[in-house]
């Protein structure tokens, strides 16, 4: 092989490695484009879900009390709504082959909003009767439950579509390494030729070399300083998220705060049992977020700290209220993501609360014990028991039934439900669920 035969080939070789690199690193970015794409669908959606989920709790609460406080986030959450519907139509539509739901998930939004406004005209009218048959019908959940169909399908076909996006980006990466390291074997092979040939120009090749190790060096720099800028942003990421947990943590506990100031001018005994429930459960998740902004860890919550403040200011809110059983409790080291903590902060306090309250009849104490283990195979058990009344005693008590819907539904988001096991004396409620931590 001649010289400039070697030369020729470096040089194909060269292009190919220059012409690999400036295709992938085009595709890479359209790559990052639709990624972020479907990052703002996934965004919206969850966001439509919940801001729908906030007015359809705001009409509810407002329909079973007729308290104008329960309106205060409906207007606001039914603009977001609208907003986020009009985002998610215009992301959605931009797409290839735009989904056939998205006509018919429109007007299941505008009818649910419909169906609010209508049922809560209704109450400030004075037609009770009539705003709560519009509930029972059922309209309302069904297209609550059709719009989260058509929402988890987006959701689901963003996330996969991110995923092959990834998949795609992971396998291009691969091929640049592979046609750099393929053609770099071609250039050494050519330069070492041509190196042989011409080894009287000695100096040249050693000044080539220099030139070669200060680009090198270089290069070394601008990495060195890349990954101090990206360590700075991620630093700056999670003080972020951190503040956002203490921000919705003051919120959440300015809610609370409102919710016992309401349920203090309350004369009627059992409106006032359901807002401090309510302040309870609010309570519970306000302590999530507390327990993520002074946490190095703002993805996961430690069950046991968690657990330990929220049964402590829960004990004292209900010696507060009267009652004289004693709250104790065995907690091991487990760690859950945010929203299932949420979920099982829920559970807890529900279940601690009933004990308080229809474990042991009034003049009788007696303990209630939360106990926090760990299981084999990534699991692990919440149980709540005590020595009073027993299922039996249960069964006789009256009740709205708010508090087993809300452990039933906070049970099934951790899939999986809660055993009721009659002691003989007393209960113990036993919750068993995954530890795993999903991607």
């Amino acid at each position: 092989m001649g010289v400039a035969g070697g030369l020729v080939i470096g040089f194909l070789a060269l292009l190919v490695i220059v012409g690999a690199t400036v295709w992938l690193g085009e595709r890479s970015n359209t790559l990052f484009q639709q990624t972020a794409s479907q990052r703002d669908t996934r965004i919206a959606s969850v966001e439509l879900r919940d801001s729908l989920r906030t007015a359809e709790s705001s009409q509810r609460g407002y329909l079973l009390t007729g308290n104008e406080i329960y309106l205060a986030p409906y207007d606001t959450a039914k603009a977001r709504a609208r907003q986020q519907m009009s985002d998610l139509e215009r992301f959605l539509a931009s797409a290839p082959q735009p989904p056939p739901f998205l006509p018919r998930l429109r007007e299941a939004v505008d009818e649910k909003l419909g169906e609010m406004d209508e049922s809560i005209a209704l109450k400030r009218a004075g037609s009770d009767f009539d705003a709560l048959s519009i509930i029972r019908s059922n309209r309302g959940k069904a297209l609550m439950d059709e719009i989260n169909v058509f929402l988890y399908g987006a959701m689901l076909d963003a996330d996969e579509k991110s995923t092959s996006f990834e998949v795609e980006q992971q396998h291009n990466a691969a091929t640049l390494r592979w046609v750099s390291i393929a053609a770099t074997f071609v250039i050494v092979l050519v330069v070492a030729a041509v190196a042989f040939t011409v080894y009287r120009n000695r100096q040249e090749i050693a000044q080539a070399r220099d030139e070669v190790r200060a680009i090198n060096l270089t290069l070394e720099e601008r990495v060195e300083s890349r990954t101090h800028e990206l360590a700075l942003a991620r630093e700056r990421a999670e003080v972020l998220l951190s503040e956002v947990n203490h921000r919705v943590a003051n919120s959440l506990q300015l809610v609370a705060a409102l919710v016992h100031m309401q349920s203090k001018t309350v004369t009627d005994e059992s409106a006032r049992g359901a807002l401090q429930e309510t302040e309870s459960r609010i309570q519970a998740i306000s302590q999530i977020h507390k327990s993520l902004y002074t946490s190095s860890d703002v993805t996961s919550v430690a069950l046991n700290d968690y657990l330990g403040v929220m049964l402590d200011n829960l004990g004292v809110a209900m010696r507060n209220e009267g009652h004289t059983a004693q709250l104790t409790s065995m907690l091991e080291p487990v760690s859950l993501p945010t929203d299932q903590s949420i979920s099982l902060g829920v559970v807890a306090t529900e279940l601690v609360t009933n004990a308080f309250k229809y474990a042991y009849p009034a003049g009788q104490s007696g303990e209630i014990r939360v106990v926090l283990r760990r299981l084999p195979e990534e699991r692990a058990e919440l149980v709540v028991q005590d020595d009073g009344v027993g299922l039996g005693g249960a069964e006789r008590r009256g009740g709205t039934g708010l508090g087993s819907k809300i452990i039933a539904a906070m049970a099934a988001a951790l899939k999986t439900n809660v055993e009721y096991i009659n002691r003989a004396p007393g209960t113990a409620a036993r919750l068993v669920f995954s530890t795993a931590q999903t991607a």
